[in-house]
């Protein structure tokens, strides 16, 4: 993930790695600095007998939110999901979520 930054150029960091940071003048020097920087991370991780993360495009998912919602609400995400190619309600609702996040990131 790279974003634009007013005085580095560009600041990159990856989804497994979210605390390994690096920057560069152009958007490739960038990614070329946190491919770097990751790979000496998994190097220190392996070092230290420490299981790297999976790549994210493997799609475990591993982290829960929880939300609360009205009966009504409740009711109201079901009969969409089902209008929907989303196995569960909370397909709908991750998805949904996603594009919504996406659309906003543009």
């Amino acid at each position: 993930m790279l974003e634009a930054d007013a005085e580095l150029g560009f600041v990159g960091r990856t989804v497994e790695l979210p605390l390994v940071m690096a920057d560069g003048r152009t958007i490739e020097a960038c990614a070329k600095a946190v491919l770097r920087a990751s790979a000496e991370a998994v190097a220190a991780l392996l070092e230290r007998g420490v299981r790297p993360p999976a790549p994210s495009r493997e799609g475990r998912r591993e982290v829960q939110l929880n939300i609360r919602l009205t009966a009504e609400e409740r009711l109201t995400l079901e009969a969409a999901a089902e209008r929907t190619s989303a196995r569960s309600i909370s397909d709908f609702v991750r998805l949904a979520a996603l594009r919504h996040a996406d659309q906003r990131a543009d």
